[in-house]
């Protein structure tokens, strides 16, 4: 369990010390280029993943608190349940956990979460995230894997 929470808590951290350094050095919705069809852009997201519902007056604050925290909560719980061999999934939830936690301290602290890494190409720009969002995304990426192939990271006990 130790480790599970540990690697959370490195995403927290990571999180919050890139948005701190967003903050700090970025100027609302300015671009800076970092490489081609990457930029970093500081951008305020009141809403869900890719703004959702950041116009309708200020209850999605709390509303997207209490469902952080109740899905942090239910992660915490879910990672002591599962097996030993259960890896993946606990790393998984361990991403999804730290991801959650990082996004939940912005809407307590801020009411709304920093975002500031900018994908695009050409004129077409991917909503801006940041590291929480990643490490969310990172998380489903290996729950799907792990559900579509779950004997792909097993280790064939027979062949030595």
């Amino acid at each position: 369990m130790r480790k599970w929470m540990t690697i959370a808590a490195v995403i927290v951290i990571a999180d919050q010390i890139t948005k701190y350094v967003a903050s700090a050095e970025l100027k609302m919705y300015e671009a800076i280029a970092v490489m081609p069809m990457f930029n970093f852009t500081l951008m305020h997201n009141e809403g869900a993943a890719f703004s959702f519902l950041s116009d309708v007056g200020g209850w999605q604050r709390w509303f997207f608190t209490a469902i952080s925290l109740i899905v942090s909560i239910v992660l915490v719980f879910w990672i002591r349940s599962l097996k030993p061999e259960e890896k993946f999934q606990a790393l998984a939830f361990s991403f999804i956990l730290g991801g959650a936690i990082g996004n939940l301290i912005d809407r307590v602290r801020l009411g709304y979460v920093v975002d500031f890494i900018d994908i695009y190409y050409n004129a077409y720009h991917w909503p801006a995230f940041n590291i929480a969002d990643s490490a969310i995304t990172v998380g489903v990426v290996i729950l799907i894997v792990d559900t579509i192939f779950p004997n792909l990271f097993k280790k064939n006990k027979g062949n030595r």
